[in-house]
C-alpha cells in the first residue's frame, strides 16, 4: 500500500504541474511543444481520476470502520477500494505514447503465388470491416492488385482515437489454410500475408527538412501498363538520409498524391525511430506481446475447422466471426497479455 501511496503522489504532482505548463504562454504558443503538454495532460487525466476516487473510497472505509453504525458497510467498501487499487495499478502502467495515434498499414502477400494475393486482399477486407464496427475510418492510399483480383501491396488508413492501441496487435504475418477457388483437387493450401501497423506521425513528431528529400513525378499507370492518366500525376518521394522510398499513384491530381506520400513517409520515419528506441530498451521489449515485425507468424486462418488461432496468447475463435471483422476477442487477450507484462514489469 506504502508503494501505491507514493506512486499516486507523484501522480497528482504531475497533474498538477502539467495543468500549469498547459496555462504558460510560452508553452501555449508554441505549437510542438502545446501539443506534446496537451497529450501528456489527457493522459494523465485518467489516472488522477482514480486516484482520487481511490482516496475518496479509502477515506469511506476509515470511517465504516470507526462508526458502529457504519460498520455493516465495511465489505462493500473494502470492495471498492480493491476495485479501485486494480484499476488504479493497471492505469498506472506506462502507455505506449502512440496508443492514442491514427495508423498506416502495410499489407503485402506473402508465400503462396496467386493464393497469397488473394489472402491479402481477404485480410484487408477483414481489417476494414473490423475498423468499421469500432467506428474507426478506413482509407485506402494506395493499392497494388494482382492480375487474379488480389493484392500484391496495400497502404491504408485507420482514423480514430485510439487506432493504434487496437491495431498494433495486428502486425506480423499472416497465415491461412484452405482450398483455392483454382485448386481442383480439392488440396489445402498454405499462404501468408504480411502485415505491417505504424502510427501515422503528425508534423510534431517527425521534422522532415525538404532538403533530405528527392521528389519525382511520373505518369500514372493502370494494370498491365494500361496510361491511366495523360499528365504527370504520380510521385515517389525518397528520404535521401535513409534511402526510404514512398511512391502514390491513385489520385489524379499530383498534390494529392504527393500529400499521401508524405503521410506515410512520416509515419515509416516514426517508426523507424520507435523501433531503434525498443532496440535500445531491453526491459521494454519484454514487456511487449510479439514484435510487430512481419516475419513473426502470429495468426493462423483454418478455413476447414472454421477456426482462428493467434500463436502469441494462445486463443481460439471463429473463423466465421473473424471474416466478418469481429477480432474483438482476440484483441481484448491480447490487450489483457500486455498490461500484465508491463505491470510485471
Amino acid at each position: 500500500m506504502a508503494a501505491l501511496d507514493n506512486l499516486v503522489r507523484e501522480l497528482e504532482r504531475s497533474y498538477t504541474d502539467t495543468q500549469a505548463r498547459i496555462a504558460d504562454p510560452a508553452v501555449y504558443n508554441d505549437h510542438r511543444e502545446a501539443a506534446e503538454v496537451g497529450r501528456r495532460l489527457k493522459e494523465l487525466e485518467g489516472p488522477y481520476k482514480l486516484a482520487q476516487a481511490w482516496r475518496q473510497a479509502r477515506a469511506d472505509l476509515d470511517a465504516a470502520r470507526n462508526d458502529a453504525e457504519l460498520s455493516e458497510m465495511i465489505p462493500d467498501y473494502e470492495a471498492e477500494v480493491a476495485r479501485l487499487e486494480d484499476e488504479l495499478k493497471l492505469s498506472l502502467v506506462e502507455r505506449d505514447p502512440a496508443d492514442d495515434k491514427d495508423v498506416i498499414v502495410e499489407i503485402r502477400q506473402g508465400v503462396g503465388g496467386d493464393e497469397a494475393a488473394l489472402w491479402a486482399a481477404d485480410l484487408a477486407r477483414i481489417l476494414q470491416r473490423y475498423a468499421e464496427r469500432r467506428r474507426f475510418k478506413w482509407e485506402e492510399l494506395e493499392v497494388s492488385a494482382s492480375e487474379g483480383g488480389g493484392i500484391k501491396e496495400g497502404v491504408f488508413a485507420i482514423k480514430g482515437d485510439g487506432a493504434y492501441s487496437i491495431f498494433k496487435f495486428e502486425g506480423g504475418t499472416h497465415r491461412v489454410q484452405r482450398v483455392p477457388e483454382t485448386e481442383s483437387q480439392g488440396r489445402i493450401h498454405t499462404s501468408t500475408a504480411t502485415v505491417a501497423v505504424m502510427p501515422e506521425a503528425e508534423d510534431v513528431d517527425v521534422h522532415i527538412d525538404d532538403k533530405d528529400l528527392k521528389v519525382d513525378v511520373f505518369r500514372s499507370s493502370g494494370p498491365g501498363g494500361q496510361s491511366v492518366n495523360t499528365t504527370d500525376s504520380a510521385v515517389r518521394i525518397t528520404h535521401l538520409p535513409t534511402g526510404i522510398v514512398v511512391a502514390m499513384q491513385d489520385e489524379r491530381s499530383q498534390l494529392q498524391n504527393r500529400d499521401k506520400a508524405m503521410r506515410v513517409l512520416r509515419a515509416r520515419l516514426y517508426e523507424a525511430e520507435r523501433e531503434r528506441q525498443r532496440a535500445e530498451q531491453a526491459a521494454a521489449r519484454k514487456a511487449q506481446v510479439g514484435t510487430g515485425e512481419r516475419a513473426e507468424k502470429i495468426r493462423t486462418y483454418n478455413f476447414p475447422q472454421d477456426r482462428v488461432t493467434d500463436h502469441r496468447v494462445k486463443v481460439t475463435v471463429r473463423l466465421e466471426d473473424v471474416l466478418a471483422g469481429d477480432l474483438d476477442e482476440l484483441t481484448d487477450s491480447l490487450t489483457a497479455e500486455e498490461r500484465r507484462r508491463a505491470l510485471e514489469q
